[in-house]
């Protein structure tokens, strides 16, 4: 019983999730050393405390808010299933988000106030696909707006947070554009993936998903496109010369991409087998996110 327990509270942890929060920030790091040569080191390790901070409030608060609508009755792995006291788990929620934020704050008074509006833009996000009485993601815009924060809104941020130069006098959001479209991609696939296996509990509780408007074989015919479109952009912006050709590296998450399309092509049908297509997503993201930032890295020390 104790060892079910801690299966359960490994699984509502989700630890590996946060390598979402601190992906876009390490390939904006990487980004300004191979440009500018020069990142701010205090900003860096700052700015991922902050960042898994926040992602801390969003995961309590989305249990919460799915708490409310039912569709998490039978998700035993839920912390409000296991704590049972909505009340502490909002509390440690919002704390968390507000010591979060005041990191982000006192970054953005040593680096540039856009920082802050940046970082807050992608909180209000957060609170938009799930938080009543939003709720986008039930209308099946949660993942546009998971591209739109984790990309230009959090790549932006980074980049001028990083920066001790003051190269970024204004919001770059054509370098944000360009460096983390793709990565941005990666982590949409995440959420995407994370449907496959309660696509009947999502319609029974009135949540359309892109997976409950399409269905399972058509949402899984989906998932090679995902990955061309990923990587066919990256090359492009190592075609024109944006980032080094030592980027190829995020090729390295071709194993796992090939994986997830394999499995979702034989049992998209099949909910039980696909609890673990999440992870196989989040581990495209993170080698995609790792082979981008070791390209750069090289680049900037050769």
């Amino acid at each position: 019983m104790k060892e079910d327990r801690k299966n359960l509270w490994m699984q509502a942890i989700k630890w590996p999730l946060y390598s979402v929060a601190i992906i876009p920030i390490i390939i904006s790091g990487a980004f300004n050393l191979y440009l500018y040569k020069n990142i701010s080191i205090i900003n860096f390790f700052s700015f991922i405390f902050a960042s898994i901070l926040i992602l801390f409030w969003e995961n309590l608060t989305n249990d919460l808010f799915d708490s409310e609508t039912g569709i998490d009755k039978f998700k035993f792995h839920s912390v409000v299933n296991l704590v049972k006291n909505k009340k502490f788990i909002s509390i440690t929620a919002y704390l968390s988000l507000i010591f979060g934020l005041f990191i982000i704050y006192l970054i953005s008074r040593s680096a540039n106030s856009n920082v802050f509006i940046l970082v807050v833009s992608c909180c209000i996000l957060g609170y938009l696909y799930q938080g009543p009485p939003f709720r986008l993601g039930y209308y099946g815009l949660g993942e546009p707006l998971c591209w739109i924060a984790f990309g230009p809104l959090a790549h932006s941020a980074a980049l001028i947070a990083l920066d001790p130069n003051d190269n970024y006098l204004k919001i770059p959001w054509k370098e944000a554009l360009m460096l983390g479209s793709g990565p941005s991609l990666a982590i949409t696939l995440v959420l995407f993936c994370s449907h496959f296996h309660q696509i009947k509990e999502d319609k029974s509780c009135g949540k359309n998903s892109p997976l409950v408007i399409l269905g399972a074989k058509r949402s899984a015919s989906l998932i090679p496109w995902f990955v061309v479109v990923i990587y066919a952009f990256q090359f492009f912006t190592i075609l024109i010369g944006f980032i080094p050709p030592a980027c190829l590296l995020y090729f390295i998450s071709l194993p796992y991409s090939i994986k997830l399309i394999k499995i979702l092509n034989k049992y998209h049908n099949n909910p039980a087998s696909l609890k673990k297509c999440k992870f196989i997503a989040i581990k495209i993201q993170t080698m995609n996110g790792i082979g981008l930032t070791t390209g750069m890295i090289y680049s900037f020390l050769t």
